[in-house]
């Protein structure tokens, strides 16, 4: 598909404001430093990923200050850095109707054959400079969870578990699983 196809503006990085003239045609459109990025619909093992940890972050979000949505939602790191991580945590009050302005708490992407650079390289990377705290990469394939955290700018890896190992985080939100509990 090429931007003369969807009417976009050539010759220059695109924007929010761009990126609101896309269709509801059932793709994730996000803008990486005005670089469109067209997803398409996931695949059933990444929806029940997201379904099941989505419910873990869910319930240890007990005391109500938190916010835990599942993609599609932006987050707008800039006017030419507009993403929609699988899932993202973030203080209820930091929330728009319409996005969330600024870095989430903790942002999570369950990793696709089509998304698995993007989300490991380019995404992690913007989202380490935009100062999110906290970044998990699920590869349901493996199975298998990662998490970062932003230690002086710079995200450094706080835990790892494969297959029937043990995931123990207390932050941002305690979470315990088996990455094989994720795709069973």
């Amino acid at each position: 598909m090429t931007t003369e196809v969807l009417g976009l503006p050539r010759g220059r990085a695109l924007t929010r404001s761009d990126l609101d003239s896309m269709p509801d045609d059932g793709h994730r459109y996000e803008l990486l430093d005005g670089v469109l990025v067209v997803s398409p619909a996931p695949r059933i093992v990444h929806q029940q990923v997201s379904g099941k940890l989505f419910r873990l972050l869910h319930a240890s979000a007990v005391d109500g200050t938190l916010e835990v949505l599942f993609a599609p939602f932006d987050v707008l790191l800039s006017e030419d850095t507009v993403i929609q991580p699988d899932l993202i945590v973030a203080p209820r009050e930091s929330f728009t109707d319409r996005d969330l302005p600024g870095p989430p708490l903790l942002a999570v992407e369950v990793l696709s054959p089509s998304t698995r650079g993007i989300d490991l390289m380019l995404k992690k990377e913007r989202l380490q400079r935009a100062g999110c705290p906290h970044y998990w990469v699920v590869d349901p394939d493996e199975p298998s969870i990662t998490a970062w955290t932003l230690v002086d700018g710079a995200y450094v890896e706080v835990a790892r578990a494969t297959g029937g190992a043990t995931f123990d985080v207390a932050d941002p939100l305690a979470v315990r699983l088996t990455p094989a509990s994720l795709v069973d």
